[in-house]
């Protein structure tokens, strides 16, 4: 047993990591549909309106993942990718029929579905890898939401750099890359995702090895916005466009830099144990008392022995005597099943903090060419690629920030989610004002708050109810010139935030003796892989 544990956890997580690096990025592919909107517009005959609509349900698939999250805790991560390779390839790929003008006289409710079953792909795409990843490094969930998330943030600058230097700005090769190229990647990726022996945080290794992983990804968006602002402001000749776009994908892959590292230059952990040690327990996807700040200090396999036994011994005693009737429910940070989240204050709580945050957020992104048009910017690429570059930063910045501050003082992540909504409000406020010069200063302060708020979820989310259950969903949003164009939905948006303000108030106080007890000095266990 002991031989097949350690044969099944002998690859190091951070092959995983680097991975779903590629297929975050490729969960990005919503972010196509301003790309390719005007010439679906064009080419179907649309107005604004019809296009409009079509953009909801590019929302609406990209961000309902109730169905992945079910799937990943039955199903091994490959499959849960497989079927975001299928819903990519059927959709996307209906898409391209109807713009390349492959075939004609496509009704509106199948480009609608199209779009939902395509951008979907995304939830599928997401949940696999993250989920796999948080489960294989539990005791960095926020660190590793935050770098996932962030090259989904950065994506937007990626697929505009491909757009506009390889592809030459033509919707039609963008869509059959989506079809086809999006794919092939996760399919190449789909071997390398999977359930590993949780990194140990007794090695020294694994926090430079995040350092590494978050100033590469750094450097990496830095480049993308700086090739994808050039490549807008000045003509390049072919040739440079393809070395620019060789050397991003050379960055991307540096992450794969530390797996390689391992293997050429291996540290030596391995200790002389006694058998039942933590290294043990850990590869049989036991319970874990090595030494970490979530741990307590003083606790042992031993005591955690003695005390299910009396635990045990206590429950079959009250069973005998009538006193139980049914398996208590879940506590905050266990493992919850939908059913019983559903029942709790702190998950509608959450789930509207969220959904207030996020969608004012992706309403604003929606209608962003809309908006610089507006306000007189007559190139919105420059406004995109500001916006993606700060999402990227939120995500990365919130998840780094947020695991800091939650080991070093127990405090809750949602305190950085109230934080984000009151600049939010201050944001809107700016856009209503429609000031000289502040377009920009808002447009990077709400990527920010986006990539917060977005990668902030995903952590508070498996800290109150487990990792064996996830779900999301959001909301969505035609031409006028001038500041009154939007004027009255910013202030509508920062009244929505200033109410999302108050909420995760309400939801930091209520769950701030979840922090104290996983990350204060009070018991804790490491997820169960479930066999994965």
């Amino acid at each position: 047993m002991k031989k097949q544990a350690l044969k099944s956890g002998s690859r190091p997580p951070w092959v995983g990591l680097a991975a779903a690096v590629w297929v975050e990025m490729s969960a990005g592919n919503a972010y196509n549909f301003p790309l390719y909107s005007s010439k679906l517009k064009s080419v179907m005959g649309f107005n604004q309106q019809q296009v409009t609509i079509l953009g909801v349900a590019n929302d609406i698939g990209e961000n309902v993942g109730l169905l992945p999250g079910i799937a990943c805790n039955k199903f091994p991560p490959w499959a849960v990718l497989l079927v975001g390779v299928v819903f990519c390839f059927l959709g996307y790929g209906v898409l391209w029929l109807a713009v390349s003008q492959t075939v004609s006289g496509m009704p509106y409710w199948l480009l609608f579905l199209a779009l939902v079953i395509g951008t979907n792909s995304n939830a599928w795409f997401g949940t696999a890898v993250l989920v796999t990843n948080m489960r294989n490094f539990p005791l960095s969930r926020g660190t590793v939401a935050g770098i996932l998330k962030g090259y989904v943030g950065i994506s937007a600058a990626v697929y505009t750099a491909l757009y506009s230097m390889v592809l030459k700005e033509s919707a039609t090769r963008l869509l059959l890359f989506l079809t086809l190229g999006i794919p092939v990647i996760c399919l190449v990726m789909m071997y390398l995702i999977r359930a590993c022996t949780p990194a140990s945080g007794e090695d020294s290794s694994v926090h430079a090895h995040f350092i590494f992983t978050q100033a590469a990804s750094v450097i990496f968006a830095i480049y993308v916005t700086v090739i994808s602002i050039t490549s807008d402001v000045v003509s390049l000749s072919e040739t440079v466009s393809y070395i620019l776009i060789a050397i991003m994908v050379v960055i991307m892959m540096s992450p794969l830099g530390i797996p390689i590292k391992m293997t050429f230059f291996p540290v030596n952990t391995n200790k002389s144990t006694p058998a039942g040690s933590s290294d043990d327990l850990v590869r049989q996807g036991g319970d874990s008392t090595q030494t970490d700040p979530l741990l307590t200090p003083s606790s042992s396999a031993t005591s955690l022995d003695t005390e299910d036994d009396v635990s045990d011994i206590e429950t079959l005693l009250a069973v005998g005597e009538g006193a139980v009737k049914k398996k208590r429910r879940p506590r905050r940070g266990e493992d919850f099943k939908l059913h019983e989240a559903f029942i709790k204050a702190d998950f509608w709580l959450l789930w509207v903090v969220y959904f207030l945050g996020v969608g004012s957020g992706v309403t604003v992104l929606n209608n962003l060419a809309q908006i610089g048009i507006a306000l007189g910017v007559d190139d919105t690429t420059t406004l995109l690629c500001v916006f993606s570059l700060c999402n990227f930063a939120g995500r990365l910045g919130s998840g780094a920030v947020s695991e800091h501050f939650v080991r070093s003082n127990t405090i809750p992540r949602t305190v950085w989610i109230t934080i984000t909504h009151l600049i939010m409000v201050l944001t809107f406020l700016l856009y209503a004002s429609a000031l000289n010069g502040t377009l920009y200063a808002a447009t990077a302060l709400l990527g920010l708050c986006y990539g917060i708020i977005y990668s902030l979820m995903v952590p508070t989310a498996s800290e109150l109810f487990g990792l064996k259950h996830f779900e999301a969903s959001r909301q969505g949003s035609s031409t006028c010139l001038g500041a009154e164009c939007f004027r009255l939905t910013f202030l509508i948006l920062a009244g929505v935030c200033g109410l999302g303000t108050i909420l995760s108030t309400i939801l930091t106080i209520r769950i701030r003796p979840v922090y104290q007890m996983l990350y204060g000095g009070g018991s804790f266990r490491l997820p169960q892989t479930s066999g994965h």
